[in-house]
């Protein structure tokens, strides 16, 4: 260590990082999270740390953006110098966005919005990249490729909030696991971060009442959408709750039970819930999600569910299937009406209602998470269309709520079989 004023304890780390502070032997640390679980932090004083241990060092600190490095992880290098009591013996330029210690180590604040800039530093020890999901995947490569010293224990930080699985962060870590032999990934929360204020966590669980999918994303730290979600009129039961007491409780409640077909790419779904249209609420409480199923294996799994009997809108494309599965014995299944604007108009309805989900229903909730409009690539907004993505399930549930309004508009009595009583 450099024989500065440096004052350094324990209580000074929160529990859950400071195992990690004197390990340098993994290429990847990758530290992801809610806001507030004080991961920018630690990787802060982590980086500080073992340069103030290893005289001579260059660390590249990156985001996407020059313009946000000043006022964000510069300005918490300050913070935690000064805490530190060694700012006074560092050589901080405002200017250029370079710190070098007493012992020679420096760090370098550049924003991957000038790449050129970018590859003409050379010497480069370590990295770490804030807010990493800002990036495209080429950007982080290409500072894969600068990170060549002779120095022992390189290592690339990586911090973020989680957003979209489609973003290239959850492709190259979380989608088929991660090389536990080069990488470590931490994942953290505000309960994990000791020194928030009260009014911060205060704040989060307003979030957790008022809105239960940004607290997913910002307090828990989940994997979720931050782009336009279709549906935000959603929330997990705190609790499982028992489908067929919520469906006796009042006689205006209805069964209702949907299939969006799929085979090699694509999931075979159903979704089974309760509407009650008086009080605009529907709970969805069992879920199937498969692929390569044959009209036999859909049969025999509408069986295991307790469903083969009832009435069960599906993907009205595919006419062969629905046909073949009614000689199998789902005499009351159909296709699903479709026409011009048949989705939005679906999803408007929907939207009308709210949805109570099953805490068992993990793959709904994923949709539900990640089912966004599309952003129009030029004018950067969104236009009034859901993508093609995430969306099997959910369109499993479109048809079976729109051909219940559609029946119960046409004063139809719904058919029900007591099969669920």
């Amino acid at each position: 260590m450099s024989n500065t004023n440096m004052i350094i304890k324990k209580r000074m780390f929160n529990d859950a990082y400071y195992t990690y502070l004197k390990t340098y032997d993994k290429r990847f640390e990758i530290y992801y999270g809610g806001a507030g679980s004080g991961k920018s932090v630690f990787v802060t004083q982590k980086l500080l740390f073992k340069y103030l241990s290893m005289p001579g060092r260059k660390c590249l600190v990156v985001r996407k953006v020059n313009a946000t490095l000043k006022d964000s992880v510069f300005a918490l290098f300050k913070t935690i110098l000064s805490q530190w009591q060694i700012a006074d013996e560092c050589k901080i330029n405002k200017t250029d966005l370079t710190i070098e210690l007493p012992n020679g180590s420096s760090f370098l604040f550049k924003g991957m919005d000038d790449p050129e800039k970018i590859k003409s530093i050379a010497n480069i020890d370590d990295i770490w990249v804030e807010e990493a999901t800002e990036l495209q995947i080429e950007d982080f490569d290409q500072l894969g490729l600068r990170l060549r010293s002779k120095k022992p224990y390189n290592q690339i930080f990586v911090s973020f909030n989680p957003v979209s699985k489609d973003n290239w962060v959850f492709k190259r870590w979380f989608k088929d696991g991660y090389n536990m032999g080069n990488t470590m990934v931490l994942h953290t929360t505000y309960e994990d971060n000791k020194f928030l204020p009260k009014e911060y966590i205060e704040a989060l669980m307003e979030y957790k009442k008022n809105n239960p999918i940004y607290f997913s994303i910002y307090a828990l730290g989940e994997f979720a959408t931050l782009d336009r979600l279709v549906y935000t009129n959603w929330k997990v039961s705190e609790q499982p709750f028992d489908h067929k007491q919520i469906l006796k409780e009042k006689p205006n409640r209805f069964a209702i039970f949907g299939t969006d077909f799929g085979y090699t790419n694509d999931y075979t779904t159903l979704i089974c819930s309760i509407i009650d249209e008086a009080e605009k609420k529907i709970w969805i409480y069992d879920e199937h999600f498969e692929k390569h199923m044959t009209n036999e294996d859909i049969y025999n799994m509408y069986v295991e569910h307790r469903v083969a009997g009832e009435r069960i809108i599906c993907d009205s494309s595919e006419p062969k299937s629905i046909e073949e599965l009614k000689r199998y014995g789902c005499k009351h299944i159909e296709g699903a009406v479709k026409g011009k604007d048949s989705i939005m108009n679906g999803v408007q309805l929907i939207q009308q209602y709210q949805i109570i989900v099953h805490p068992d229903c993990k793959m709904i909730q994923e949709e539900l998470r990640n089912y966004t409009f599309i952003k129009d690539k030029q004018t950067n907004e969104y236009i009034n269309k859901p993508i093609d993505k995430y969306n099997h399930g959910l369109d499993a549930f479109r048809y079976s709520v729109m051909n219940h309004i559609g029946v119960v508009t046409g004063k139809v009595i719904l058919y029900r079989r007591s099969i669920l009583f």
